[in-house]
């Protein structure tokens, strides 16, 4: 064999091309790609936490109304319809008047009168279930469609589950008032309002890290203001749960003055039994007192955070945050003052969603930088 004939397949060899790695418009493609998903969930999260404020609304104008009581049955599925002739009004009428609320608050109530309450219920009850199909069907979509993998599904997962505890919790806070008492318990009607906006706060939270925005970051700003900012936060769902115990107990039809509370700090009927714990939650005059120095506290927090943060990337987030605390506030006060009809009650419960929305992204901004694109990641991952 000749030289040439041996030297050739070594040759042909080292002439191979090495291989080559991926284009760069390939892999800018597939970026953009995620970014794209990415954003759609956020965008969507984002209404949901609408339609999440949308019934923790309609929830407040039910209490407001005396309406939580008037459907004294839960039927997921078939309860989606009303009644549809005379006869299944006056059915459901019958059963409202089985309840002490309609023997000794509403006894001789009106067809027409129980129509307006039943209406109420039933709208809120029928905003829970479209919320449901509002966040399934498209989760659904996102995770059968490989834009949604984990973790982040299980997050979605997770949140679904959530709001359907939070169904079955509001039927356990109407039983409450089904049976012994004339309306529901305080305790549990808490408890049901925090697992909503619990639900909203997640939700934005989630939506926050997916949305591709820039981040002041860790590195940006002082250990104590990235805490203050995440107390401030967990201050606002605190004081919107002690704002539960008010509307539990109509304490925002009591003592309509301020500051003080019938020319007093301390009211009458505060701590007025037996000392203890429960008495926090048990009076009028409690839990009334209770929100009143909350939103001093949270107003305090407030200015602090925005002193704190003047000298660095929050201070935009920070003065929405004063603004948002000290214009709830205001409404909060005139709402007291006029002895909170149904307008200026359902505004104040809104605007401390805005409050709480404006403490989340202060305290998102602030925490750190890689974590901003980590659920963007995992959506196209």
């Amino acid at each position: 064999m000749s030289e040439e004939a041996q030297n050739a397949p070594r040759t042909a060899k080292a002439q191979t091309p090495p291989s080559t790695p991926a284009a760069p418009s390939a892999l800018t493609a597939s970026g953009a790609a995620s970014h794209r998903a990415a954003r759609r969930m956020a965008l969507w999260l984002f209404f949901m936490c609408a339609l999440v404020a949308a019934m923790v609304i309609v929830g407040g104008a039910t209490r407001l109304t005396d309406s939580g009581l008037s459907i004294t049955e839960w039927r997921p599925v078939t309860g989606v319809v009303p009644p549809l002739t005379e006869a299944g009004w006056l059915e459901e009428l019958e059963k409202y008047r089985q309840i002490p609320e309609y023997r000794e608050v509403n006894y001789g109530m009106s067809l027409a009168d129980f129509k307006f309450i039943y209406w109420w219920e039933w709208g809120h009850r029928l905003l829970g279930r479209a919320i449901g199909l509002a966040f399934f069907i498209p989760m659904a979509f996102f995770i059968a469609t490989g834009q949604a993998r984990r973790p982040l599904s299980w997050k979605l997962a997770g949140l679904f589950l959530l709001g359907g505890l939070q169904g079955a919790l509001g039927w356990y806070m109407v039983q409450s008032g089904l049976s012994e008492r004339v309306d529901v318990s305080q305790y549990r009607l808490a408890a049901h309002l925090s697992l909503a906006v619990l639900l909203f706060a997640l939700m934005f939270w989630l939506a926050l890290d997916l949305w591709p925005a820039r981040r002041i970051g860790r590195d940006a700003a002082p250990k104590g203001l990235r805490i203050g900012a995440a107390l401030l936060a967990a201050g606002v769902f605190a004081q919107m749960t002690l704002g539960a115990f008010v509307a539990g107990l109509r304490a925002g039809r009591t003592f309509n003055t301020w500051p003080l509370m019938d020319g007093k700090f301390f009211p009458d009927g505060y701590f007025a039994g037996t000392p203890g714990l429960n008495d926090l939650f048990e009076t009028a005059a409690a839990v009334q007192f209770n929100h009143r120095i909350g939103a001093y506290l949270l107003a305090a927090g407030a200015v602090w955070f925005a002193i704190a943060a003047r000298r660095t990337g929050a201070v935009s987030r920070a003065r929405w945050v004063l603004a948002a605390v000290v214009g709830q506030m205001l409404l909060g006060v005139w709402t007291v003052l006029a002895a909170t009809p149904i307008a200026l009650g359902l505004a104040h419960q809104g605007g401390a969603l805005i409050v709480l929305a404006t403490a989340l992204y202060a305290a998102h901004g602030l925490t750190s930088a890689r974590a901003s694109t980590a659920a963007g990641r995992a959506a196209h991952r």
